[in-house]
């Protein structure tokens, strides 16, 4: 058909809408994905062999057209690049050229996207010893149609011999790949992986056919069998991720039409329904399917890890080293740097052997790590670690060893999880391998989480780490039996996804564990009492007001006794730091050591002596009267402004800050207001804005959307007002990225928008105009508004969990001045996608709210953010997160 109307581009272009078209029949017809990949270029083949030959380039001797890239693999998804190379030999051919050119573009007409490039041979010589990119692409050139000749000479000078010996492509290609690993595994890549460029995906299996082709000449990684590189089932192993990701990457051309590599959240829930997964009890579609997906590049990683270090051996290594092993144990040697096992029946004689080696590599940090002839028998016997192993005595103080080692635990149990030990020595953890949460809060899987929060425990306990943490680094010295915090880490999170409260069946996990381990039941008892309140101070200190004694005070009942405190001050650190490192910042960590103060104050003093408010008030007010005396203030011009200050603002704030607004409000002309300061950096690890205005129902609103409109995140809110109607409002805020503001520019900027907006009220009538990001239109959250019962304080706290986006603390302010409602606190804390504010509220006659206004402040408050929501994602049901695995860590 074709054939007869050559140069009729919307039939060409039809015929080529229509080879894709049957490539998506093919998919959801179940075709295998090989067949549908390799299909799909043999059809491109024939396509480009006719255009080009009705061009009349088929029959001149000195032309060839050459397939380069994934397209000369063989391998072609729905909108993937179509590569092509075209060689030239011979004199300058004007006409030739004019139909080279028409060639190409009548592919564009056509819809085949194509890279090409036009070269002679001397061209693609010198340009594929300039660049590893260019050669790579060049050793999988394949022939299509014109000189075979021209394609044979070429091949020929592009051989190892020629350019890019073996040795040098592959130290090249190794140093690539680690660079590649390093940028996809950032956390976005992580929250959003890259099936192609990620660690473990399709590009590692690329590494390796390359790898084959120049040292080995082989033209198929299958002949790494019969090289002895690979064991038949990891072949098959191989084979079967390849295809897995091969239909994700299908999947993702054929959702978006186009060329698309990352597993965006939008695509991520579309791609398990694609895939057959539905929504189970406590198990979402999304999360199974990722759970695959994650499972599957690290099973894909570890064989390219596995055959490197063999290509390492064979291609960089000087063999004399390889020849004489050094025994170091009765069970194993040493080769090449490297671990290995003394002869191949040891796991099978004596399977403690397969924890021992990981205290050998504890005991001898100067080994590299094991070889790979050991790791394929390591893995070929963990069927060994079952039940019975579990039990025997030896076993349990083998891997409680390693636990309590002075260095290398988080790395042996990295490296235990990777050969399939960790997860078979305790199958709780094995169940959550490769297991995220589809949420922007998570970052990790729940088994590399749970690794990072040891790994930092453990930093905690290094002397070089001392600069990041001293608090805690202080404490960690002072820790007796520091295993029970690795414990606790280890513990903290294993049973996400089994429905239920985690933290309560992970505290019954643990402390079966400690009995079976020989630790004594105070120390058992310690280890489950930190897993089930793990997110205890997190949450107390980003969501209640830890200026409160009452707040400080609970919590501490909740503690008991400094040693429990001291334990998870630490735990809740590295939990934090190991959820999303984004998400750390100098406010986290200043709130969790004023809460660690505030309650080894009370703990200090007792639990059954209650606090002494006005003794705090007045050893604030002494504190307050020393800063301010050097700068000329004496305590009976303080006394005048305290005055009209009620003792609830000496509660909530600092004797720093108090000294500074007492500066401020005495040096500053109060006839001109509002007055609007800013310190850049605070000792509560924040930017702190302060306002003095005449009072007004709207002061809050206005001043949040101004700042929101500034881009600054809200993280804490006091709100005072004076006996002489006016208010007294602290805000702490941070950049977007979670730092402080700078000083200069930036502060001028924070004021000058400020007093327009305040004296104006030109900000806050209107939505904030900030775009919302791209990853939140994704996420379906449900808004809640709840309000404490028995508030203490004559005041009712109201909690909002809703949708992170730019002004809704402003909408909420609104509400709250439409309804007379006055602020005393506000605490934002954010977690990914969504927000949970906490407000302290009063009536305009400083009374709590009744049940009636309570419930017309809800129903309001809930219009007005619906109201204000984006335009939904049609997330279905799959967007909300599960409320029993949700939390700041």
């Amino acid at each position: 058909e074709l054939s007869r109307h050559p140069g009729d581009i919307a039939r060409f272009r039809e015929y080529r809408r229509g080879i894709v078209e049957q490539q998506y029949r093919g998919f959801h017809d179940g075709v295998a994905i090989e067949d549908l990949i390799f299909g799909h270029a043999r059809r491109i083949d024939d396509l480009l062999r006719l255009i080009w030959a009705q061009f009349g380039l088929a029959a001149d001797p000195n032309l060839c057209l050459v397939a380069v890239g994934g397209y000369g693999r063989g391998e072609l998804h729905p909108a993937s690049d179509i590569d092509i190379q075209i060689l030239v030999t011979g004199e300058h051919d004007a006409t030739r050229s004019e139909r080279i050119g028409e060639f190409v573009t009548f592919l564009w007409d056509i819809g085949i996207e194509v890279g090409h490039s036009v070269r002679s041979i001397e061209d693609c010589t010198r340009e594929a010893r300039d660049d590893i990119t260019v050669v790579t692409n060049l050793i999988e050139s394949r022939y299509v149609s014109g000189s075979l000749a021209l394609f044979n000479d070429f091949r020929a000078t592009i051989e190892a011999d020629r350019v890019w010996d073996s040795r040098s492509f592959y130290a090249a290609k190794l140093a690539e790949q680690q660079a590649r690993h390093r940028r996809f595994g950032e956390t976005a890549y992580r929250l959003e992986p890259n099936v192609k460029e990620g660690p473990g995906g399709l590009r590692d299996i690329q590494m390796i056919g390359w790898v084959t082709k120049r040292h080995f000449g082989a033209e198929r990684i299958e002949e790494l069998v019969s090289l002895g590189f690979l064991r038949e089932g990891e072949f098959q192993e191989m084979v079967e991720g390849q295809n897995f990701l091969w239909r994700v990457r299908f999947a993702l051309h054929m959702l978006t039409g186009r060329r698309e590599d990352r597993l965006l959240f939008d695509l991520q829930r579309q791609l398990a329904s694609t895939f057959g997964f539905v929504d189970q009890n406590h198990n979402r579609a999304v999360e199974q399917f990722m759970q695959r997906y994650f499972r599957t590049i690290n099973d894909l990683e570890r064989l390219n890890e596995l055959l490197l270090q063999h290509f390492n051996e064979a291609i960089l290594d000087d063999p004399e080293q390889l020849q004489q092993p050094e025994r170091i144990h009765p069970r194993f040697q040493v080769r090449g740097g490297y671990l290995e096992v003394a002869h191949d029946q040891v796991f099978m004689i004596y399977p403690p052997a397969l924890l021992e080696v990981f205290r050998i590599l504890q005991q001898h940090p100067e080994i590299q790590g094991i070889r790979a002839s050991t790791v394929r028998l390591i893995r070929a016997h963990r069927h060994l670690i079952d039940g019975h192993f579990r039990r025997n005595r030896l076993n349990r103080e083998l891997f409680m060893a390693i636990l309590r080692a002075p260095r290398g635990i988080t790395s042996q149990l990295r490296r235990m999880n990777r050969y399939g030990v960790l997860g078979n020595y305790l199958p709780a953890f094995g169940r959550i391998i490769g297991r995220m949460q589809y949420d922007l809060f998570h970052v990790y899987t729940v088994d590399e989480h749970t690794l990072h929060v040891v790994r930092n425990a453990r930093r905690l306990a290094l002397p070089e780490f001392a600069h990041e943490h001293p608090l805690a680094s202080e404490i960690h010295a002072g820790l007796e039996r520091p295993e029970r915090l690795v414990l606790a880490a280890l513990f903290h999170d294993i049973a996400k996804g089994r429905g239920g409260d985690h933290s309560e069946l992970g505290a019954q996990d643990a402390l079966h564990f400690c009995q079976q381990h020989g630790l004594s039941d105070a120390d058992a008892a310690l280890v489950a009492w930190l897993v089930r309140s793990h997110l205890l101070m997190s949450l107390t200190a980003q969501r209640r007001d830890i200026s409160d004694p009452d707040v400080v005070m609970e919590f501490a009942r909740e503690v008991r006794s400094p040693e429990r405190l001291d334990f998870l001050y630490l735990l809740t650190i590295a939990d934090i730091r190991g959820t999303n490192p984004e998400m750390w910042n100098s406010w986290k960590d200043s709130l969790l050591q004023t809460l660690y103060h505030a309650t080894r104050n009370v703990l200090d003093r007792g639990l059954d002596r209650p606090p002494d408010m006005e003794e705090q008030i007045r050893q604030t007010r002494r504190e307050t009267l020393e800063l301010l005396a050097p700068q000329g203030i004496g305590g009976e011009d303080a006394a005048v402004l305290w005055g009209r200050l009620d003792d609830e603002y000496f509660l909530r704030h600092s004797p720093d800050e108090i000294a500074w607004h007492t500066q401020a409000l005495l040096n500053n002309d109060l006839e001109d207001l509002p007055l609007v300061l800013v310190r850049p950096r605070t000792s509560r690890g924040s930017t702190e804005v302060f306002v003095y205005a005449e009072d007004h129902p709207r002061l809050f609103a206005r001043t949040t959307a101004a700042l929101a409109q500034l881009g600054l995140d809200i993280v804490d809110a006091r709100i005072i007002s004076t006996a002489d109607g006016h208010s007294l409002d602290t805000f702490l805020v941070l950049e977007n990225a979670g730092q402080t503001v700078e000083s200069g520019y930036r502060t001028q900027e924070i004021c000058a928008t400020l007093n327009r907006a305040l004296r104006d009220g030109a900000v806050g009538a209107a939505p904030v105009q900030r775009q919302l990001p791209r990853r939140l239109k994704h996420f379906d959250v449900d808004t809640r508004v709840e309000f404490e019962e028995g508030s203490p304080g004559g005041a009712t706290r109201m909690r909002i969990r809703a949708l992170d986006r730019p002004g809704l603390l402003s909408t909420v302010g609104h509400v709250l001045a439409e309804h007379d409602t006055d602020i005393r606190t506000a605490r934002i804390a954010t977690a990914g996608e969504q927000v949970e504010d906490s407000f302290t509220l009063t009536g305009s006659d400083r009374r709590p709210l009744t049940a009636a206004e309570r419930e017309r402040l809800r129903a309001a408050l809930l219009e007005a953010i619906r109201e204000s929501e984006p335009p939904s994602s049609n997330a279905g049901p799959n967007g909300s997160p599960n409320a029993a695995d949700a939390g700041p860590a």
